[in-house]
């Protein structure tokens, strides 16, 4: 029964938050106040990648991360990993002139990675376990954070940008939330899952592992801000949500092994 409401808790999430979010837009432009703007932001920028957390969590096995480790993980990921690439890619900018995509992807993976690292080895110390699907998790907690900051800045610019225009944020918090989980919740995973799996059983293979998944992350988060296209921000969602999923079935395995003692990749 316990296995049953983990497994569709995102439903609940979901529904809560979209009830939250109608009551606040309706609340808005029947009254016109702008103290509901925020709120607007806020619920319409996190709604889906808190879904889409627990809809990941419920699915990493019997070991779970501690539900403050994901609150810490969101919010100081966020916080950090913005305020990180924000300033590096801000002194890059000033120094070359120009900035291509492949050093903002650069630059955003490895801010995003900040708090993750951190956390990897807390939780491993106070818990003395390293399963990679800990470490994906957190990875997406992180994720959604950043994903859920960067969508806020965005909406509040298309506010400024359209003078008042409501319409303008709802359509900017529809796409970058409709999609955070192939974006930045997605990628961020799979990095810190593989560099959990690293720390879980130390390997040449795992090494080259976590080098390979970060180049990768790396390029998949290059084309989705080099190319404007539907096709191919479908084909990068596609490749993000379906690397996500099988690195996560795969992870699954690893839950009943102590340290040391893990299946081999």
């Amino acid at each position: 029964m316990r296995d049953g409401w983990r497994r569709w808790a995102w439903v609940g999430v979901f529904v809560v938050g979209l009830i939250l979010y109608l009551a606040v837009l309706r609340t808005l432009v029947s009254t016109k106040n702008p103290n509901f703007v925020p709120a607007l932001i806020l619920l319409g920028a996190t709604l889906v990648p808190l879904t889409f957390l627990t809809f990941a969590q419920a699915r990493t096995g019997r070991w779970q991360v501690p539900a403050s480790v994901l609150v810490t993980s969101a919010f100081f990921g966020g916080v950090i990993g913005t305020v990180v690439a924000g300033t590096l890619e801000y002194d890059t900018l000033r120094g070359l002139g120009t900035l291509p995509m492949l050093f903002v992807a650069l630059i955003e993976e490895s801010a995003k990675l900040v708090v993750p690292v951190i956390l990897v080895f807390t939780v491993v110390a106070q818990h003395r376990r390293r399963v990679p699907s800990d470490g994906l998790i957190i990875g997406v907690a992180a994720g959604m954070g950043f994903a859920a900051l960067e969508t806020m800045g965005y909406a509040f610019t298309a506010l400024l940008s359209s003078q008042g225009n409501i319409g303008a944020v709802e359509q900017t918090l529809f796409i970058r939330g409709l999609t955070a989980p192939a974006g930045h919740t997605a990628w961020t995973g799979l990095t810190a899952g593989a560099l959990w799996a690293l720390l879980a059983s130390p390997s040449v293979g795992r090494i080259f592992g976590f080098i390979g998944t970060f180049l990768g992350v790396v390029a998949l988060h290059t084309l989705w801000d080099t190319f404007s296209g539907s096709l191919v921000f479908v084909v990068v969602a596609i490749i993000s949500i379906g690397w996500l999923f099988w690195a996560l079935r795969r992870y699954r395995t690893f839950g009943e092994h102590p340290v040391g003692q893990l299946a081999p990749s």
